[in-house]
């Protein structure tokens, strides 16, 4: 028989274990259609690319899940490695499974201006599909777990990527839904890859010193389990080593050998009942000597990804501490599978509406405080999301609030309502009044004061709160109730940053290249952009170096296009077609729509700086920009200055010249300066009526000092008509000063 074949057949078998009637023809499909359409793709270990989707099927299995999780698992990589379609899935084996197929694949055809970017997006489109479905990440957690189990034929710096990624990312998804096993077996995979050496050390270690171990696990289970047949309980004991990303992390955080790790062995006692864990607890506590401030209650404080169990480290005769878990059946298969135990215990097999259940609650609320994170907040804020130590506090009411370590009042307040939060002015802790700063601790009985007249949150408490359900709900206040302040103020933070990156503002807004930069970063005005950094929503500091990185891409596509435009235009000059060519030509007058001219070239793509508004008749240089041709200055102008210019742009401002003749119209901008008075702008308009020229705006604005400022901005031919304006304008009573518009 085909090995391929001979391993299908063991997973139906191993499916029909646990689900008798499965439909083994449907089974039997997705597996044909998956080998049909992976067919001559290989792995990297040589293998046909169909071992890899059989054995995430296995492992899916394993999970006892449902026969639409199988069919997607066998058919996960279709859309993304073959020609299979969306909709080639849904015809043949539904759309849930084409749902759960599409939730697993990655966004392999998008463009990404960074790694982060693409890893942001790929996982947020994850926990969109996972808000809609769970058994899309734990189709993703299988397929991820065997892929580091086959990690040995990637390159090594391949390995290091993905281990990285999974220890960020994967492994503590794991342990958010409550996935211990798997959990485990990725960190210790991905531990052999991170740190070789130190993997092995604790490994060879381990293995050295094998048969002492087994000796003492057989000790203690054999004295617990004699224990409980005498009290007339029926249990099961296991004994185990704790896994080796366990003891690795414990010896570099504490800085220990693996002879002073506290708790190498660990114990379970699994019973029928819930009565049954405190007995045996009482047990064990009269059996071994306790060791204070080691037990926690996990049965009546469960945690957040529903597990449960009672824990004690005890001492024996032997002087060495071990930890004992005490639980129920049910506990401990919710502990092993987690969210995959919960959907075959609690909601049978064929339900299809598990992911909107309330215990998956935070993955949407993580979604919706990520609306508006660029990529590397999205990925900070994602660990603390999900993988960070609790704390357990209570209201005074005594309800558990599950709160992230070094939580403040400020957490607690949100966590129990928006409108709590923005109206607390003060929090008592165990009955006295404490700062907000104030770091909450398991136990600890909170209390919020709040006002009806209270002015919201402060901007300070987005640097206290440490969960990013309260710092969400702050930034959604302060972007909803403080718009113009948040611009204000948004502005400020991103002008400031500009300057300290060598940047000018004028640069970002250049026509043509503001929209890019707006897209890039999902806001469609510059106001909107301002509003988010005012309300914390990005990082000005982040947006800055993002759109820096897009202009260096920018001028480099421009700097290219143009070199490509010369020579194309040189050899058309000086390059004749056939001997006839040759003869001398006369000479034609330059022409341009622009009015200007580019190192000889005609008709070259020009645009007018905006600072410094030239005129024909002005002495004009030319600035290669980012993808939109060519900018012309005054030679004046500020921005066009040799002593201002940047080295590294040099060899980007060239000649350009007026051509002759008859030419359009130019907008160019004046700045009046005068005193204060009655009528001044309405003299202004009657000067350049006068001037029989076109204004385009005009804006007055009076100073504090009794003066006022009055800007212009008309459409001329040339600079002598130009000189007229400004001779008229410098006629009018008060006007002390007429100057054009420069930076």
């Amino acid at each position: 028989m085909d090995p391929i074949l001979e391993r299908y057949q063991a997973l139906e078998d191993r499916i029909r274990t646990y689900n008798p009637t499965v439909d083994t023809q449907r089974l039997f499909d997705a597996f044909s259609f998956a080998d049909n359409a992976h067919s001559g793709q290989l792995r990297k270990s040589g293998e046909p690319y169909i071992i890899h989707p059989l054995a995430v099927a296995e492992i899916v299995a394993e999970l006892e899940l449902d026969t639409d999780s199988i069919v997607a698992a066998l058919l996960h990589d279709v859309i993304e490695d073959t020609g299979a379609t969306h909709e080639d899935i849904a015809k043949r084996f539904g759309e849930p499974v084409a749902l759960l197929v599409e939730g697993v694949t990655k966004l392999t055809k998008m463009q990404y201006t960074s790694k982060e970017e693409e890893q942001m997006e790929n996982l947020r489109k994850m926990f969109m599909a996972m808000s809609r479905d769970i058994r899309v990440i734990l189709i993703k957690i299988c397929d991820r777990l065997h892929n580091m189990r086959t990690m040995e034929y990637q390159s090594a710096k391949k390995q290091r990527e993905k281990a990285l990624e999974t220890m960020e990312i994967y492994a503590p998804i794991a342990h958010r839904l409550g996935m211990q096993r798997i959990k485990w077996e990725l960190e210790d995979t991905s531990l052999k890859y991170l740190d070789p050496v130190g993997y092995q050390e604790i490994a060879d270690e381990l293995t050295a010193r094998s048969s002492a171990h087994e000796e003492f696990l057989a000790s203690i289970q054999t004295r617990i389990q004699t224990r409980m047949e005498e009290e007339s309980i029926r249990c099961k004991v296991y004994g185990r080593v704790k896994h080796t990303y366990s003891i690795y992390r414990k010896m570099y955080a504490q800085n220990k050998t693996l002879d002073e790790i506290f708790d190498l062995y660990a114990f379970r006692v699994i019973v029928s009942d819930v009565p049954t864990c405190y007995y045996v607890l009482g047990c064990i506590h009269d059996m071994f000597n306790p060791v204070l401030g080691r037990f926690k209650d996990y049965i009546s404080t469960p945690k957040p990804n529903g597990y449960q169990s009672l824990h004690t480290t005890v001492i024996g005769r032997e002087g060495i501490p071990f930890e004992v878990q005490i639980r129920t059946e049910e506990m401990h298969n919710t502990a092993e599978y987690g969210i995959a135990a919960h959907w075959k215990y609690k909601q049978g097999m064929g339900d299809q509406n598990l992911g909107t259940e309330e215990a998956f609650e935070w993955v949407r609320k993580l979604l919706e405080s990520q609306q508006d994170a660029d990529p590397d907040e999205f990925m900070s804020t994602l660990k603390v999301d999900m993988f960070a130590d609790e704390v357990f506090v209570f209201t005074p009411q005594g309800d558990v609030k599950s709160l992230p370590a070094g939580a403040t009042p400020i957490d607690f307040a949100y966590s129990i309502h928006s409108a709590v939060g923005n109206r607390m002015t003060g929090a008592k802790v165990n009955g006295r009044i404490v700062p907000f700063e104030t770091a909450l601790k398991s136990g600890d009985i909170v209390e919020v004061i709040t006002s009806k007249t209270a002015h919201g949150p402060s901007r300070d408490w987005l640097k206290l709160c440490k969960s990013n359900e309260a710092r969400n709900k702050i930034r959604q206040w302060f972007k909803k109730e403080r718009r113009e302040e948040n611009i204000a103020t948004g502005r400020a933070s991103f002008e400031a940053e500009l300057k300290h990156q060598g940047l000018t503002l004028a640069q970002i807004t250049e026509e043509g290249v503001l929209p890019g930069l707006l897209k890039k970063s999902r806001f469609g005005t510059l106001d909107e952009l301002y509003n988010a950094i005012g309300y914390g929503g990005v990082s000005a500091v982040k947006t800055v170096a993002r759109f820096r990185d897009e202009l260096i891409r920018l001028d480099k596509a421009a700097a290219d296009k143009l070199s490509a435009e010369k020579l194309i235009s040189a050899e058309k000059v000086i390059m004749p077609s056939s001997a006839a060519d040759s003869a001398p030509r006369p000479h034609l007058p330059k022409r341009s729509q622009s009015g200007i001219v580019v190192e000889g070239l005609d008709n070259c793509l020009v645009k007018f700086a905006k600072c410094c508004t030239p005129v024909p008749g002005d002495p004009v240089v030319g600035f290669i920009t980012r993808g939109f041709g060519v900018s012309v200055h005054r030679s004046d102008c500020p921005n066009a200055l040799v002593e201002n210019r940047k080295p590294d742009e040099a060899g980007r401002w060239i000649k350009v010249d007026w051509v002759e003749g008859d030419l359009p119209g130019y907008q160019t901008a004046l700045d009046l300066s005068a005193k204060d008075r009655d009528g001044l702008t309405l003299d202004v308009a009657m000067a350049l009526s006068a001037a029989k020229v076109k204004v385009n705006s005009l804006s007055a604005k009076a100073m504090p000092d009794g003066y006022a400022m009055v800007s212009v901005v008309v459409e001329v031919r040339d600079r002598d008509e130009l000189v007229n304006v400004v001779n008229k304008l410098s006629q009018i009573q008060s006007v002390y000063q007429v100057k054009r518009s420069v930076g």
